[in-house]
């Protein structure tokens, strides 16, 4: 059943009629006290699992209460989204269980499970394009077909339904937190819709709670936007973390975050794959990029949160089997445990030998290609070393020069790796 939405902003009021709205179409998700990161933090450190949600993320909030807020009339030719993955997965739920057509665009570079994942919960009734390198890309393709035909675009964030659906994760925090308010709320940034809508419904009933959004730095579109004082369009972002990776934010996000949020982190991508290896090995928890935001800003606010009360928004688990292999490579180099270098050896027999004495007792070469020129030109090798400790690589480098070793580093040069790796 349909119900008109009567309030045009986000308000508390709002968020109380999404509540309404989406009871029964799933249950709340838990909010659970994490030991091993407390005690690593001398923190009380609460996860908001919204990865156990019934799409493995938060967006089925916001995507069905907008689509309940439009009447059957409104929606009887079907509806449009443009989404990285989560988003659509949530319209495609709403989709299915309000029997209405959806037709979700994507990025070419969505990870498969996501976009099988949008078709198993959409059933019949969606169809996916597949367009473009980023979210951007695909918004702009959806916004044409939504004029086109007049389908009611159903936007990732930056709608005041979409916010007020989002925001029901804040009503159920308040509800679970034992023993009053948290010191701390930290909450992932994409295009704003989640922080929005949690800082809307929280922020009255804690007033002396810290709001803190966490965000790609690879794609900080909320946090220039905030420096700036008004919206920025990145150029360029890194499309890693695809659930959180636009290059502007919303309108109406940004204004309510320019008035609600405290700070925004900006976190390493490399950081984020430590903290999902780190979640699976030790909780067994399967976390994306973009749902490990917020856990992963923790270490830049450790000497603030020591004592404290501290949420994190665990906000998806649509995480591709298939991107582990890189997640690992990311965390072994932003650990500062693997190294790629470009060796040239002198072309006599032994060189090779030779640079194998450079190694240290627990250093691996886990990568090497060589093309051998001639028989007095140097050939150049790409060779990758993993240590065990992030201590070793000086003295790698040290025995290297020592052994008049020619090489050349690349880990610092993004152009070289991109290249190369």
């Amino acid at each position: 059943m349909h119900t008109r939405a009567s309030n045009k902003k986000v308000s508390e009021k709002s968020i109380q009629e999404a509540a309404g709205r989406l009871h029964g179409f799933f249950e709340p998700t838990p909010l659970q006290l994490i030991r091993s990161w407390s005690e690593q933090f001398g923190a009380e450190i609460y996860f908001k699992r919204e990865d156990l949600n019934v799409v493995r993320s938060y967006k089925v909030r916001g995507a069905l209460n907008k689509m309940l807020s439009l009447s059957r009339e409104e929606i009887r030719n079907g509806v449009v989204c443009a989404s990285a993955g989560n988003h659509a997965q949530g319209v495609a739920y709403a989709a299915a269980h309000l029997d209405v057509p959806a037709t979700i665009y994507m990025p070419g570079v969505t990870p498969l499970q996501k976009i099988q994942r949008v078709k198993l919960f959409g059933e019949r009734n969606v169809h996916v394009v597949l367009q473009g390198d980023t979210f951007d890309d695909a918004y702009h393709l959806a916004m044409e077909e939504s004029k086109r035909f007049g389908k009611p675009f159903i936007h990732p964030f930056d709608d005041p339904q979409i916010i007020a659906g989002q925001g029901t994760v804040g009503l159920e925090i308040r509800e679970q937190m034992p023993d009053g308010p948290p010191d701390f709320i930290l909450m992932p940034i994409g295009g704003g819709g989640l922080v929005s809508g949690i800082t809307m419904a929280l922020k009255p009933h804690y007033p002396n709670c810290r709001f803190i959004g966490a965000e790609p730095k690879g794609a900080p579109a909320m946090h220039q936007s905030l420096v700036k004082g008004e919206r920025v369009k990145l150029n360029h972002i890194d499309s890693f973390v695809d659930g959180a990776a636009v290059r502007q934010v919303g309108r109406l996000t940004f204004r309510l975050c320019l008035e609600n949020l405290e700070q925004v982190l900006l976190v390493p991508e490399g950081k984020l794959c430590t903290t999902i290896l780190k979640l699976y090995n030790e909780e067994a928890i399967v976390a994306e990029p973009a749902g490990v935001l917020a856990i992963s800003a923790l270490e830049q606010l450790a000497d603030e949160i020591r004592g404290k009360r501290v949420v994190c928004i665990l906000s998806g688990g649509n995480n591709d089997i298939l991107r582990m292999e890189e997640i690992k490579e990311r965390s072994l180099l932003h650990e500062g445990l693997k190294h790629y270098f470009i060796i040239r050896f002198p072309q006599r027999a032994g060189a090779l030998k030779e640079f194998l004495h450079a190694l240290g007792p627990d250093d691996d070469i886990t990568h090497f290609e060589y093309t051998k020129k001639n028989n007095r030109a140097q050939g150049p090798a790409l060779v990758g070393i993993q240590l065990k400790r992030k201590k070793d690589f000086q003295p790698l480098i040290k025995r290297m020069e020592r052994l008049h070793i020619d090489y050349q580093t690349i880990n610092d040069s993004p152009i070289l790796f991109e290249m190369l790796i």
